[in-house]
């Protein structure tokens, strides 16, 4: 069986939004507690962003996957209460934004059991999907996702589609990203701690970047999924570029906007197995 979308849709396009808040500065370096400014950077994030974005959000109709640290939740849980009830996707983002590699499997599992526990709490509803901070996962990650009821992760490379992962505990979904469609790579930028990309880059590179890689996954029949980061995005230039982002993506016909959570479904329901990619000729 051949990939298809829903309804005979071209491609499919997802809304992402990995939420750290102050949590990055804190796994960074602990003593980052201290400074005011590194941490008045992190903290426009839930503090300014995420109202931006959900209010950017319900004004295009959208609905979009946020991926949240444990940490940032319990800082902010009226954000989190607010992304379920206007019918977002809440997923596991660590919980103090751990590198992976870093942890020994009981420090991953507990990381993964307290963040599970605190999202179902404020959204009434145990999550389902994972990104790994970092898109760092170790060997066993897959395994540990499945055997605790998670449906997807999102952290992995090798695909312009969700596909179906085997793991020990059961299947898992992958549904990949992409380095080229992050905001990280394009607009991070602290003098000290030094970190991301360095530079500050236009919208208007940005907006050229990602509107050229979802024209290339509109012509082959795949998924562009955008990976965003609310005290970056969240910056006002920055979420009127994303406003005519949406307003071009849904321009063209046969476009699934979805989530992550939907997108993986329907590569269960459907059963396909994806081939190699072919154009589609338009």
């Amino acid at each position: 069986m051949t990939w298809s979308w829903p309804n005979g849709d071209r491609c499919a396009v997802v809304l992402s939004f990995d939420v750290d808040g102050e949590s990055g500065m804190l796994q960074a370096d602990p003593k980052n507690a201290e400074r005011l400014s590194v941490m008045s950077w992190a903290r426009y994030g839930p503090k300014v962003g995420v109202p931006r974005i959900l209010d950017l959000l319900n004004d295009k109709g959208v609905h979009a996957s946020f991926f949240v640290p444990g940490y940032t939740a319990e800082l902010y849980p009226q954000l989190i209460e607010r992304m379920a009830a206007e019918g977002h996707e809440v997923g596991v983002h660590g919980y103090l934004h751990e590198k992976l590699s870093d942890l020994n499997p009981i420090e991953e599992e507990a990381a993964l059991v307290r963040t599970c526990t605190i999202l179902q709490q404020l959204t009434g509803r145990k999550p389902i999907g994972y990104r790994a901070p970092w898109w760092e996962l170790n060997p066993g990650s897959p395994a540990l996702l499945a055997r605790h009821g998670m449906l997807y992760d999102s952290s992995l490379m090798d695909d312009d589609r969700p596909y179906v992962m085997p793991t020990e505990s059961g299947d898992l979904v992958e549904v990949p990203i992409h380095w080229t469609n992050d905001d990280w790579e394009q607009f991070a930028f602290l003098a000290d701690p030094a970190t991301g990309s360095g530079v500050i880059e236009t919208c208007e590179k940005a907006f050229q970047l990602w509107k050229e890689e979802f024209d290339g996954q509109y012509h082959y029949g795949g998924m562009f999924v955008l990976t965003m980061h609310p005290e970056i995005i969240g910056r006002p230039a920055r979420i009127l570029m994303l406003g005519r982002l949406i307003d071009y993506i849904r321009s063209h016909d046969g476009v699934w906007l979805t989530t992550c959570e939907e997108a993986a479904r329907h590569c269960l329901s459907s059963q396909a197995v994806p081939t190699p990619l072919q154009p589609v000729g338009r």
